[in-house]
């Protein structure tokens, strides 16, 4: 299995989440500046297009990405607090002909100073497709960060859900 990673803003994947990501296949994380990269998506649509991705995980501005890059691939993918609605830095967003296939396992953070859950139940709210299945996870002591026992219960969840 083929696992496409995207990091959060100003970081990368930490040691501790790929080890847990690596017990479900080959992982990619491409370091990428959303600062400097205004066509992040695409970029990376194209970058990985002959990888034959199986899932596409990412969290926070990673988390967008991916959300808009499993659509590209119409792949399932797991977003921890995805910056869909308000992002700290100016991203072009492609619209693709296809209509979404998947699923998609977002987890929310309550207690986000960043990224507000309620900003992205309002966005999906707008932009269901009804080709993808969605499971919403609410975390009410969670916040911005990702701690890795909550990283870990989620891909397990998420892995044994597909």
């Amino acid at each position: 299995m083929n696992i496409l990673y995207f990091h959060r803003l100003d970081s990368s994947l930490g040691s501790e989440k790929r080890a847990i990501l690596e017990k479900y296949g080959k992982v990619f994380s491409p370091a990428i500046d959303y600062r400097v990269e205004f066509n992040s998506i695409e970029m990376l649509v194209e970058q990985f297009k002959n990888q034959k991705i199986d899932v596409v995980i990412g969290s926070n501005m990673g988390g967008f990405v991916g959300y808009y890059v499993a659509d590209a691939y119409q792949k399932p993918a797991l977003l921890f607090n995805p910056s869909l609605t308000k992002r700290s830095v100016r991203q072009k967003i492609p619209i693709y002909k296809a209509p979404p296939l998947g699923f998609k396992q977002l987890v929310l953070g309550i207690r986000s100073d960043r990224i507000d859950p309620r900003g992205t139940l309002e966005f999906l709210s707008k932009n269901l497709q009804v080709y993808t299945n969605y499971r919403i996870h609410i975390r009410q002591n969670l916040g911005h960060e990702i701690p890795i026992d909550v990283f870990k219960e989620e891909v397990v969840e998420f892995f044994k859900f597909l």
